[in-house]
């Protein structure tokens, strides 16, 4: 493609973005028009994962190709260096695309570009929020916790709100880009991260309406009879009493709505500028939210509400294939550099170990990953750590540190109520999907396999030898 030709390139992020709240996919209480309509002319990936699910880990194997292994970090540490050569925004911005990003970016150090040409970030607005008239608090005036089950409305009008003066910015650079340059823009936004503290209009829409129990299985009481009561604001497990739960849910949905308006926003000014048909964009979030689910809050673990990602994609007229289509093949956050690269018309590096889904957004017949692997060390716990491998239809998770086993059949039971691998009629099908995972293990450092059996052993979240040993 010549240099005119080439589709203009947009990554919108979320955090604790659940993949099942669209309402394409017939969620019964979350609103999503817009990204139900982004959608419309491409396509929902209904199976796809986070390689890492929590935030740091995540980004880093979006930003570089890689798992969290190859790039390092298998679970949630801050303030570490990302000391690679190649990176999503790099390859574009060598490959002549204008690049900003807008939003958070989790990169160490703080405003660290990794590439990117342009770089807004959250401390830009709060300095901007602290300049206007009339406003005395910061964003956190409302009191609640950055990771807290506690919900209410915010005490921000929406005018004011993070996520509504991110979008006037990418609406902002459409307006001042180089216009002989097609452009990659990466729109992070922090939400639905708690706090969940919505917008009042988008809290008043949901807080009144009758909100669906959590999926809880029998095997995860044990979550709620060990938790410590009276919970923590910040507790990662136990059971809330009944309004408490409600509010928090109809929060969480609430701001899910407000989200949507925003990409629909984004929308209608790529649609007003003619840049809409010439613009590839993807849809999704580093990982999802427990919400209650099995007594369980925030992420970090394998099962599907945390670990399984919206997907969506909208295609450039550059790009022929089918439209408005539901695809599950299993894919995940290191498929997304290859694809822009693939999208954009340029070479994926040898390092880079996910696949770009172009040829399956264009209906090509493709021979796919049988499986897909994801991992986290530890966190909130000692013993809480996981492996896990998917193909939609069936769920294996290891416990590395405790060795316990989990077997889910997805396509019968998609919110893993009913825990199989002590049921003898699965005998077969665990022994299968535990040699897949001893396998995928073998060759790593920490011991986790010998090639013939699992090993439970420690799992350190940062492996130094990406730095040539170096912690830091």
């Amino acid at each position: 493609m010549t240099m005119p030709e080439r589709p203009n390139l947009i990554l919108i992020l979320t955090d604790h973005f659940r993949g099942d709240c669209l309402s394409r996919l017939g969620h019964p209480v979350a609103e999503t028009p817009h990204l139900d309509a982004l959608s419309r002319e491409g396509a929902a990936f209904v199976q796809a994962y986070t390689p890492c699910p929590s935030c740091i880990a995540a980004r880093r194997s979006l930003m570089t190709g890689l798992t969290p292994y190859s790039q390092g970090m298998v679970g949630y540490r801050d303030g570490l260096p990302w000391p690679y050569a190649v990176t999503l925004a790099g390859e574009l911005t060598r490959g002549g695309y204008q690049t900003i990003n807008i939003g958070k970016t989790h990169f160490h150090p703080p405003r660290l570009h990794l590439g990117f040409e342009q770089l807004i970030v959250p401390e830009d607005y709060e300095e901007w929020l602290a300049q206007q008239p009339g406003v005395a608090v910061d964003k956190y005036a409302h009191g609640v916790d950055s990771n807290s089950w506690m919900a209410r409305p915010n005490h921000l009008p929406e005018s004011l709100m993070e996520e509504t003066w991110f979008v006037s910015r990418a609406q902002e650079f459409l307006r001042k880009r180089d216009p002989t340059r097609p452009f990659f823009l990466c729109l992070s936004f922090n939400g639905p991260h708690p706090p969940w503290c919505p917008p009042q209009v988008y809290y008043d829409q949901f807080i009144h309406r009758e909100m669906p129990p959590p999926a809880v299985g029998p095997w995860a009481a044990h979550h709620a009879e060990e938790a410590e009561y009276p919970l923590d604001v910040n507790a990662w497990r136990g059971r809330l009493p009944e309004h408490q739960l409600h509010r928090a849910r109809a929060a969480y949905f609430a701001y899910l709505a407000y989200l949507d308006a925003q990409v629909g926003r984004l929308m209608r000014t790529l649609a007003r500028s003619r840049l809409l048909a010439d613009t590839f964009i993807l849809f999704t979030s580093d990982h999802g939210e427990m919400l209650g689910d099995h007594h369980l809050w925030r992420k970090t673990y394998a099962y599907d509400a945390s670990a399984r990602v919206p997907f969506l994609v909208h295609l450039p007229r550059q790009v022929p294939g089918p439209r408005n289509r539901e695809i599950r093949q299993v894919v995940g956050w290191e498929d997304i550099l290859p694809t822009f690269l693939d999208v954009a018309g340029l070479p994926t590096p040898s390092s880079v170990e996910g696949r770009s889904v172009l040829p399956l957004l264009r209906g090509e017949v493709v021979d796919w990953r049988p499986y897909y692997h994801g991992e986290h060390a530890p966190c909130y716990h000692p013993e809480n750590a996981n492996q896990f491998l998917t193909d939609g239809e069936w769920k294996y998770i290891w416990n590395p540190i405790t060795g316990q086993e989990q077997l889910f059949h997805l396509a019968t039971d998609p919110q893993e109520r009913q825990e199989l691998a002590e049921d003898p009629a699965y005998v077969a099908v665990l022994k299968e999907w535990r040699q897949r995972l001893i396998a995928e293990l073998a060759h790593r450092e920490e011991g986790l396999s010998d090639g013939k059996r699992l090993i439970p052993g420690d799992v350190p979240v940062w492996r130094p030898s990406v730095l040539g040993g170096k912690d830091s």
